[in-house]
């Protein structure tokens, strides 16, 4: 706990507070008459970051997180926090082996204006390899008026990662009020295949909302069950249409919903390439009518618009899996118009294969020295993994663990959830790891990649084939319905190098402002 003071402020109250308002009722939500129809409203693509410098071998970013207004629901302004002041946050686009260091500044206000709490933060580049001081382990903290600096290897293979917060009990709040962002790392394979780059590489960051009547967001956690909006926004914007040109796009999409999970399709039958998962590319493309998204999932998936006339629709839309909450329009998502606008036929590939040598795909079941089991499970009120919270975490002094493979070790992890009555999208920090299995038969389709997040639906069991390499110090593994993980189902391993001390995730702490010289 000395240790803990010494990161400012609030830290010491980190296993107790929660947000000390009650919980906000429906009875103040927006009308739906007030909202804008569905397919209304023009697409857009969240803006790019730029370093602040560069030198031989590392990119230097500044970002701050603030209060903002932006204005989703036509005519009402709705209080946010954004990177930046941008709500998703920036586009990062990042070059395999060039490193990068991103200052992120806390200034927003002491006080949640409505629920209550301090908004401490602690950001987490998901899908990164990063040391433990560097992941956004949830108990290091940046209380309002402090700055800390992320260092990040990007030494894996290109994929779609994302930031967003993950301060302690209130990741789900911070994220619904803005705190997240895309950031693509790239590479001479991804760059070699001619898919679609550029215009024709597109963000859908997706992430449901509720409002109240004056367009601030309305936060209501369902008994901490999960957050469900009745408004589905794509880069911020409710229900939005794309114009497309008649050419082949890719789509990163990344589900940043608090908790909704989603079943794809497009409305008119049409089929759409899976190409990449968390992880990247993968071995080859897997067509598919329609396939499930969990939160925090990516899928990278191709569209081809070459075959249909100027002025087709088409809309993208969703299919609620179980166990959402579903409201007249959260089974649509975006509109697509076909224009005959000119455009570059460049990099407007397809290829048969895409990855086939991606190292962790290529694991063997064969090669694991043991198999571990977790199950997922509702507790006395608590989200629970195996039966413990990040409470105890916490009370152990960071050091309980739930497990401990040696560097370079290959396991089975077996992840259970044994209710009907709700879906875990379940998050492995640090590693990528291959589906082996899911109810004892083979991954879906869209699964047949890398992956850091797998959605274990209702009485699913789902084996993973995990090599720990390259990494040492302890992680986070947890629910991604962020209530789920705030309400505290979050626990952590710790990758052992008998060389090696390893890394402190506390090693690092926060600094007040002000800041010097990045």
């Amino acid at each position: 706990m000395i240790k803990l003071s010494a990161m400012g402020g609030a830290a010491l109250a980190l296993p107790l507070q929660r947000a000390l308002a009650a919980p906000l009722v429906l009875a103040n939500r927006i009308a739906e008459s007030a909202l804008p129809a569905p397919f209304t409203l023009p697409f857009r693509i969240p803006p790019t970051i730029l370093p602040t410098r560069s030198d031989a071998t590392t990119d230097y970013y500044r970002i701050e997180m603030q209060p903002t207004t932006v204005e989703m629901i036509p005519g009402l302004q709705t209080p946010v926090w954004g990177y930046n002041g941008s709500v998703p946050g920036p586009t990062f686009h990042v070059e395999r082996g060039r490193q990068v260091v991103v200052r992120q500044l806390n200034n927003l206000p002491t006080i949640h204006p409505q629920l209550g709490y301090t908004p401490w933060t602690s950001v987490h580049l998901h899908g990164s390899a990063s040391l433990p001081e560097y992941d956004g382990y949830a108990s290091d903290i940046t209380n309002p008026g402090f700055w800390k600096d992320y260092r990040y290897p990007n030494w894996q293979p290109s994929r779609t990662l994302w930031y967003h917060d993950h301060g302690l009990h209130h990741t789900a709040e911070n994220v619904y009020m803005g705190l997240a962002g895309m950031y693509q790392l790239h590479d001479s394979l991804e760059r070699s295949l001619k898919i679609p780059t550029g215009i024709y590489d597109v963000p859908l960051i997706v992430s449901d909302k509720m409002f109240n009547a004056d367009g601030s967001l309305l936060f209501d956690n369902s008994d901490e069950k999960g957050l469900y909006g009745d408004v589905i926004t794509v880069n911020g914007v409710p229900w939005p249409v794309m114009r497309v040109a008649r050419r082949k796009y890719r789509f990163r999409i990344l589900n940043a919903s608090v908790s909704r999970s989603y079943a794809w399709y497009l409305d008119n039958g049409a089929s759409m390439s899976v190409i990449a998962t968390d992880a990247g590319l993968i071995p080859a493309p897997q067509k598919v009518k329609s396939f499930r998204h969990g939160s925090a999932e990516r899928y990278e998936v191709v569209i081809d618009f070459s075959k249909y006339a100027p002025g087709t629709r088409f809309a993208l839309r969703n299919r609620s899996p179980k166990n959402n909450t579903d409201y007249v329009n959260t089974d649509k998502v975006m509109m697509f118009e076909v224009t005959d606008e000119a455009f570059s036929k460049n990099s407007n590939a397809l290829p048969a294969q895409l990855y086939p040598a991606q190292p962790t795909m290529a694991l063997a079941e064969s090669q694991a020295v043991r198999t571990r089991t977790f199950d997922l499970v509702r507790t006395n009120g608590k989200w629970t993994v195996n039966g413990t919270t990040w409470d105890d975490v916490v009370a152990s002094d960071f050091a309980k663990v739930l497990a401990d493979p040696l560097r370079d070790d290959v396991e089975i992890w077996e992840i259970r959830n044994p209710s009907g009555g709700w879906h875990h999208p379940f998050h492995i920090h640090f590693i990528d790891f291959k589906v082996l299995s899911r109810n004892g038969k083979p991954p879906l389709p869209h699964e047949r990649g890398a992956k850091d997040v797998v959605f274990v639906g209702e009485n699913e069991t789902v084996r993973l084939l995990i090599r720990f390499d390259s990494g040492e110090g302890k992680y986070m593994m947890h629910c991604h319905n962020l209530v789920h993980e705030d309400h505290d189902m979050m626990a952590q391993f710790e990758i052992r190098n008998p060389q090696s001390a390893g890394n402190d995730p506390l090693g690092d702490p926060c600094h007040p402002l002000p800041e010097w010289d990045l």
